[in-house]
């Protein structure tokens, strides 16, 4: 296991981008179009858009590249999956209106991405978590190499998950 970020992310509007290649960044219906989830857009290619419960501040973030696919770990309240698809080897990760926070290499071979939450009701409540205070929500991102598969929601507890499910 590699592990690309492991921290606080700032973010605002509630917005994380993974993008490879140079790709411009994902449009926020577009990323999700066509999937059943609304959490993790995987739509375009060459990048991913992940949406969090908190509006503005920052999130606590692990993101994980793996060789094989991890057993599920039930204990985070919301679970999805999407195909992903880099253009290219370059990988760049921030938040929405965040200043970059990782800029690094990724094999470039497809990939299954899994997006778990946890909080994401306390954090759209919240709203806003300044630097200086505790982080609310929490969020996983796990890629391993897979084959192109439809994006499915292997758990939704919370309300804020729900709404973006049928947002998209």
């Amino acid at each position: 296991m590699t592990t690309i970020f492991d921290g606080r992310m700032g973010l605002t509007f509630g917005q994380i981008y993974l993008m490879t290649g140079g790709v411009d960044w994902p449009d926020v219906d577009d990323a999700r179009r066509g999937q059943v989830n609304g959490l993790c857009g995987g739509a375009q290619s060459g990048r991913l858009l992940l949406i969090t419960g908190l509006h503005t501040g920052e999130v606590g973030l692990r993101v994980e590249r793996l060789d094989e696919e991890p057993a599920l770990d039930d204990t985070w309240e919301e679970i999805v999956e999407v195909s992903f698809e880099p253009v290219g080897p370059e990988l760049v990760l921030h938040g929405l209106d965040a200043g970059m926070y990782v800029s690094t290499e990724l094999p470039v071979v497809s990939y299954r991405a899994r997006y778990s939450a946890a909080d994401m009701d306390k954090g759209k409540e919240v709203d806003v978590v300044s630097a200086d205070e505790p982080v609310v929500d929490r969020y996983l991102l796990q890629l391993w190499p897979a084959e192109p598969a439809p994006d499915v929601i292997r758990k939704q507890t919370s309300a804020t998950a729900s709404y973006w499910h049928q947002e998209h």
